[in-house]
């Protein structure tokens, strides 16, 4: 049974993704702070970690980036992580920091299964930046 370890202080995005992934045999743990995951992994040894982009006290980027330093001096196992993003133009930030796949928020059911899925099977999941704002962003290099 996979083990997903949740990174959120809010409480719809649990239930999100509860619903979405605790109904398919997966156990979803959650941490409501960005500090308190390296010791959940520790503790929960989760096959994949998913981290809110707007954690209270620890961003997701700024987790995502002491989980890759943690498992970098061999203190964490290699983790697959996934982080949920607030906006398109934040994929760079998922990307610089090593993470293994990302969803922009608003999550829903189908393409957070479908991401958890790649991510299990060691693959990553990157979703394209919408057509709205690679169109804005040929607009403004257009001379």
């Amino acid at each position: 049974m996979p083990t997903v370890l949740l990174a959120t202080d809010a409480d719809w995005i649990f239930d999100e993704v509860d619903a979405a992934l605790g109904a398919s045999e997966t156990k979803v743990y959650r941490v409501r702070a960005g500090v308190d995951v390296l010791q959940a992994i520790d503790v929960v040894e989760p096959d994949l970690v998913i981290l809110d982009q707007q954690i209270g006290n620890m961003g997701g980027v700024a987790t995502c980036m002491a989980i890759r330093n943690a498992e970098g001096v061999d203190r964490i196992p290699i983790t697959a992580v996934l982080m949920l993003l607030d906006r398109g133009h934040d994929a760079f930030l998922a990307r610089r920091h090593d993470a293994d796949g990302y969803l922009v928020k608003p999550i829903d059911a189908f393409r957070l299964r479908k991401a958890t899925k790649m991510l299990l099977d060691g693959e990553g999941w990157f979703e394209p930046i919408d057509e709205v704002t690679s169109q804005a962003a040929d607009v403004t290099f257009r001379g």
